[in-house]
């Protein structure tokens, strides 16, 4: 499918795209109401495989001077809010006009470990995605699979639940859901349960059923009584909240005391990836994409409200087919603050939140940033707190 932008071409998972050789993943779902164990469901047949091949050993940095313009840069994103800086980065052109005479060609997410499955198989060479999924690529690769490069939303995630559930001791034998497993909020839903003295697994037992599922199949289940809650991030935790009487029982935002953020409630939720190969063949590539970024975030951070609702709002729809309510995207907005900074501070507490979930281990990520392709482009220096460069 062709975006309405000049030199974009937009892939929605599931649909081929030129020149691609896809193949479906492999879904495997769950009856919720019976469920035995996880359902690891990725939204609308996520394409995830590629016959493109690419060197994969260490590699320099982004900023690396060298390399050549890349013919084209495949670029993956999710079609939630806390993703507003590549929706607004595509709709309004930011990213391909800074890419100049590099193709733009994207692909629709529901979640970020399918997102890195796409890019360790060459299908897509950066990614938006949450910093769960990153952290665990770099760790299992052992530095040799991804760079974050910049940050791109705070806050926007929430465990939403019945009506009737006031207390986190309440949830024992509950069902809730997560967008995929070992995704950012799955990792932070098991965290969370664990502190609250519940026995959870990755393999779907435990005190607490945690059903991974694609985040319109989870609104359609706890529609249909289903589902006691989920750990959704923005626009789904209002969707919830809004259209199927959902309520709040944990604001993500009030676990983080700003002792590693460097301000009370931000955590990131989204931040930007590349492929380590990709970056150091192609580094002038990647600086243009992050020219791109830096332009859609600065709009995202200064336009009326109205304004970014509704080009927001236009650009879901451009990937989902249809609008959003007017009061799901004010909400969704009032959770999130767009920014470039990846906050990583944040990021020894995540790797130990997921490897208290059993997702990822205990390992030493100095090296997952590489700032300096960000810092060059952007008005403020970003800091990598001693985890990579900048």
């Amino acid at each position: 499918m062709t975006s309405s932008q000049p030199g974009t071409t937009r892939i929605v998972a599931g649909e081929p795209g030129p020149s691609r050789h896809h193949k479906t993943q492999r879904r495997r779902g769950l009856e919720v109401g019976l469920a035995v164990g996880l359902a690891l469901l990725i939204g609308a047949g996520a394409a995830v495989a590629s016959t493109v091949s690419r060197g994969r050993g260490p590699a320099p940095d982004a900023g690396t001077v060298g390399g050549t313009p890349a013919a084209e840069l495949k670029l993956g994103y999710f079609g939630n809010i806390t993703h507003g800086a590549a929706l607004i980065g595509v709709s309004k052109g930011f990213i391909a006009a800074s890419l100049g005479q590099t193709r733009l060609s994207t692909q629709v997410f529901n979640a970020g470990p399918a997102a890195i499955e796409a890019l360790n198989a060459g299908a897509i060479d950066a990614t938006y995605i949450g910093p769960s999924p990153a952290i665990n690529s770099f760790v299992k690769s052992k530095g040799e699979s991804i760079s974050v490069v910049a940050g791109a939303a705070s806050g926007g995630a929430q465990l939403v639940v019945r009506p009737e559930i006031s207390a986190p001791d309440q949830l024992r034998g509950k069902t809730l859901a997560t967008p995929q497993l070992g995704g950012t909020q799955d990792v932070a839903l098991r965290a969370w349960l664990g502190k609250q003295g519940f026995h959870v697994s990755p393999d779907g037992g435990g005190d607490v059923t945690i059903n991974p599922t694609e985040n319109a199949q989870t609104l359609k289940l706890f529609q249909a009584g289903k589902l006691d809650g989920a750990w959704l991030p923005e626009p789904w935790a209002s969707r919830l909240v809004l259209q199927a009487g959902a309520k709040v029982l944990v604001d993500e935002k009030d676990l983080w005391d700003g002792s590693l953020s460097g301000a009370p409630g931000q955590f990131p939720t989204t931040v930007l990836i590349v492929n380590r190969a990709y970056a150091a063949a192609h580094p002038d590539t990647v600086k243009a994409l992050l020219k791109g970024h830096v332009q859609a975030v600065d709009w995202l951070q200064h336009a009326p409200a109205e304004e970014k609702a509704g080009a927001l709002n236009a650009a879901l729809k451009d990937v989902g087919g249809a609008e959003l309510p007017a009061d799901v995207v004010d909400r969704s907005l009032q959770n999130i603050v767009f920014t470039v900074d990846p906050l990583a501070g944040t990021y020894p507490k995540l790797l130990q939140d997921g490897a208290d979930a059993g997702i990822t281990k205990p390992a030493d990520i100095t090296g997952i940033f590489d700032l300096t392709a960000l810092n060059a482009v952007s008005a403020t220096h970003v800091s990598a707190r001693g985890l990579g460069k900048d």
